[in-house]
């Protein structure tokens, strides 16, 4: 079974926000364990210590210990190519630019494909496109 890499994203105290928002654009489980639920004396308590989304879309993340910039890509992209069918794709763009920024748009390519680009509202890089 072939291993693939999970982002790992470190967020400024937006985890839980940031990751049920992944989680209704994806669907999916979500399981979020807070500092305090890890026995840990870090303030705040209820900070995301550990978040993992599980389903078509595998994405961990956790909040920043001490101050920390927004998440942002510089140079990578989340590439959803391919990940599910051209109606469930478009539907994952449309959602992720909710608030975002569409940096390209979905749209048919001369090679035979559709794809585009959008940066969400918490600064992950996403490229999402399928086959006609």
């Amino acid at each position: 079974m072939p291993m693939w890499p999970t982002p790992y994203v470190s967020f400024p105290g937006t985890a839980r926000e940031a990751l049920e928002f992944y989680r209704d654009v994806f669907g999916g489980d979500l399981t979020l364990h807070t500092r305090a639920d890890f026995g840990s004396a870090d303030e705040p308590l209820e900070a995301i210590a550990h978040g993992i989304l599980s389903g078509p879309v595998q994405l961990f993340g956790a909040d920043a210990d001490g101050p920390a910039p927004s998440p942002h890509c510089e140079g990578i992209m989340f590439s959803l190519l391919g990940a599910s069918d051209a109606e469930t794709l478009t539907g994952w763009f449309a959602r992720l630019a909710e608030g975002g920024r569409v940096v390209d748009d979905l749209r048919s390519r001369p090679w035979g494909a559709s794809d585009g680009q959008v940066v969400d509202k918490y600064g992950l890089h996403w490229l999402i496109g399928f086959e006609h």
